[in-house]
């Protein structure tokens, strides 16, 4: 018999927020370390995997990201993660991958770029899901490297470098605190002129008046976590108005920033009730044992959602995409197809 998890799992979904570097499977980060000669504190990555911040995250997510000794890492790693993403019903992503310790290092963004995309394209014949690429900046090197990475990205696709086809947008992560967003308007700035997408991971330790600026001063089209936006009713009324959408990570919320104690006291239903475009994600799955099929189960159970209500998140998952609009219209016509053909289960086991 068809469980709801099981329903929940057949559901068709885009995710929009998840780190490609964080999909990383603990064997792997050991297999990598080892033909590397990167020293791990232990044999068993997930015994580091326990955080009290967004900042001792970060700790850990660089140590991960060093075994990246090279191109067939990278596609190595964009092959596995799109494996294990497929195995939860994902249709189509929009991935982060954040270079600039690799770069700074001594690898070239045109050997990451490619093997990143050979990867994805192994995965999508063995799949069927589809995934593009988002290059970070990453703001602990601050802005002078960013606009670098920036540039030689432009520059890639420019001469139609492998893979660069398939990065079609720019975003920035990495600690939010002591930073001032607007220090990279010029890497942003570019990025948009360069007819690139713009997103930022803004809000997630940090107050309102930091998404205002990835919205105005950097322009950014949507905003990634964005915790701290209800706390500004205009703002939150002008994302509503103008459905800016949001990429929610509820559980990693509680897992890597230790926001709130449990999952039933994160703002992810006060945000809906809103009217936001707030899409549902998983950051980075394999350094937090999530799952999308965990992520959409914990939030319909949290919030005591009905199967229509995860199959409107799963929808709006679309509407948040870069996607292009025929390509839009026949997801949402598959999420939609499959939502009523589960619905009948669903009702049976609720």
């Amino acid at each position: 018999m068809t469980t709801i998890t099981d329903a929940l799992r057949r559901l068709p979904k885009v995710e929009l927020h998840c780190h490609v570097e964080g999909t990383m499977r603990p064997s792997t980060v050991v297999e990598l370390a080892t033909r590397n000669g990167i020293a791990l504190p232990t044999d068993d990555p997930t015994q580091l995997y326990r955080y009290t911040s967004l900042d001792t995250f970060l700790d850990i997510f660089w140590l991960v990201q060093s075994v990246l000794g090279d191109g067939d890492d990278w596609a190595r790693l964009a092959y596995e993660s799109v494996i294990d993403g497929a195995e939860h019903g994902l249709a189509y992503r929009e991935t982060f991958f954040t270079p600039a310790r690799h770069l700074d290092a001594g690898q070239r963004l045109g050997d990451i770029v490619a093997g990143l995309a050979e990867g994805l394209v192994a995965a999508e014949d063995a799949t069927g899901v589809r995934v593009m690429l988002i290059a970070d900046i990453d703001r602990a090197y601050g802005p002078g490297p960013g606009r670098e990475l920036v540039e030689q990205l432009v520059e890639l696709r420019r001469s139609g470098a492998p893979g660069t086809d398939r990065v079609l947008g720019v975003g920035m992560d990495s600690t939010e605190l002591g930073v001032d967003p607007t220090d990279f308007a010029s890497a942003f700035d570019l990025a948009g002129r360069s007819g690139l997408r713009r997103t930022s991971h803004q809000g997630e330790v940090t107050p309102p008046d930091t998404i205002r600026a990835g919205i105005d001063v950097l322009g950014c089209e949507r905003i990634d976590h964005g915790l701290s936006l209800l706390d500004d009713a205009e703002l939150t009324k002008r994302f509503a108005d103008e459905r800016i959408p949001l990429t929610v990570c509820p559980n990693s919320n509680i897992r890597i920033a230790n926001a709130f104690p449990r999952l039933e006291e994160h703002p992810y239903p006060q945000m809906r009730d809103a009217g936001l475009l707030a899409t549902l994600n998983t950051d980075d799955p394999a350094m937090t044992d999530l799952d999308l099929t965990y992520e959409y189960h914990s939030v319909m159970e949290a919030f005591d959602y009905t199967w229509d209500d995860m199959v409107a998140i799963a929808l709006e998952g679309v509407e948040g995409s870069w996607l292009d609009p025929d390509d839009a219209r026949a997801l949402k016509e598959r999420i939609t197809a499959e939502g009523d053909r589960l619905r009948p289960v669903v009702d049976v086991e609720g």
